[in-house]
């Protein structure tokens, strides 16, 4: 095991992803800017400028033409990075799905911020989980070291070649990517030993083996096919991810796995949050065991694929579970992480009653209080020990 770096950095969100693309060096960096992603590729820009990486930087008019480009260079045989948040992620939309479908292990930050409309320019989850369903693996980090050891991560998985899918990893807008926060980074020579050289698969500029990307794959075709092939990918990522970040942990002494449980060995209540909230809810979780209430949380790191197998075993003793979703699904039962939890538990016996919380939507402040009220409602269904409702619950809504 190598020695890993101590020196702790104050940088920004933004800054941390910034250093990892850095370090890791990619081919080709495609991207346009859009708040609040703009500072990732502006530093990178810079850095290409001053000549600390070797990396094309390539300008383009649109996210659109920043997806189109990426998947041209991966394709061509280039180890290939962007980053967007947005309206930006969602101008991609079409061309995630060709990127996933032609195994392209690219990688892509995406600094989480509200859809329009109304214009919003602030944090929540909305952008990336509308494309859960895009064929990308999809990790969500708490904080600045997060943002850092997800993007270095994320280059490992993306080119497994049990795996060969996209990866996106997201932090939240704002309040990660223009805060100061701290930032242990392990040195240059450590990173670029732990992804290793890129390994291109049936290159479109290999001439001595010429190939055809994208054919049309028709009634007769094997398109159906193709789609499986995907999907059993998926669920090879999840050896791959927890093995990348076992062998990322021997280098940093940080430890990851497909999600985060906090005080829940014997927890009779429990909420699952995903970002930069796990934060604020563990510090709930630690002031209502200091009441006596077996209170726990689970934060959610891998999205995509989701591990349903791994929750319902982490959740098979808690009574009442509370997911707490900065996303809403319109006309569904509730916000994207609930659906997918509730239905992981359905099979369990016992089965936990599972309650939706939508919270924080176009960057609204939750507060510790806020929380707290989340928890209530969950300790009164333990007590009454009876079902109750699944209607949504707002929190720090207005209602006036």
């Amino acid at each position: 095991m190598s020695a890993q770096q101590t020196e702790t950095l104050a940088v920004t969100g933004n800054e941390a992803a910034a250093e990892a693309m850095r370090q890791i060096n990619p081919d080709v960096v495609c991207a346009y800017p859009i708040t609040p992603q703009t500072e990732v590729v502006q530093l990178y820009a810079q850095m290409v400028a001053d000549g600390k990486v070797t990396s094309e930087f390539v300008t383009v008019e649109s996210e659109h033409s920043a997806m189109s480009a990426v998947i041209g260079s991966t394709a061509a045989g280039a180890r290939t990075m962007t980053a967007t948040s947005s309206q930006g992620y969602a101008l991609m939309w079409e061309l995630l799905y060709v990127a996933s479908s032609y195994r392209l292990p690219i990688v892509m930050t995406t600094v989480n911020r509200a859809l329009s409309g109304p214009i919003n320019i602030h944090c929540d989850h909305s952008d990336t989980m509308g494309g859960r369903d895009t064929g990308w693996i999809q990790l969500y980090g708490e904080d600045h070291q997060q943002a850092y050891d997800n993007c270095i991560q994320a280059v490992r998985i993306a080119e497994s070649m049990d795996v060969r899918l996209p990866v996106t990893h997201m932090y939240d807008g704002y309040v990660i990517s223009g805060a100061i926060g701290p930032l242990v980074m392990l040195p240059d020579e450590q990173v670029q030993e732990f992804i290793g050289p890129f390994k291109a698969v049936n290159p479109l500029l290999d001439i001595n083996r010429p190939v055809t990307v994208g054919p049309f794959d028709g009634l007769h075709g094997w398109y159906f096919e193709h789609k499986v092939s995907q999907n059993r990918a998926m669920d090879r990522a999840f050896k791959v991810i927890q093995d990348v970040a076992d062998e990322f942990a021997e280098l940093s002494g940080r430890r990851y796995g497909m999600f985060e449980p906090y005080r829940l060995e014997d927890a009779q209540i429990a909420v699952v949050v995903v970002g930069s909230t796990a934060g604020t809810t563990r510090m709930v979780v630690d002031k209502l065991r200091a009441k006596g209430v077996k209170a726990g949380m689970i934060r959610t790191r891998v999205f995509r694929p989701f591990p349903h197998a791994a929750y319902a075993k982490a959740l098979e003793h808690v009574k009442v579970v509370g997911i707490m979703d900065r996303a809403d699904s319109f006309g569904a039962q509730g916000g994207p992480l609930f659906l997918e939890i509730r239905a992981a538990l359905y099979d369990n016996d016992p089965r936990p009653q599972v309650l939706p919380f939508i919270y924080g939507l176009g960057g609204r402040d939750i507060f510790p209080d806020n929380i707290e009220q989340a928890f209530q409602v969950l300790q009164e269904a333990s007590r009454e020990n009876k079902r109750v409702s699944t209607e949504r619950r707002y929190l720090n809504l207005r209602e006036d």
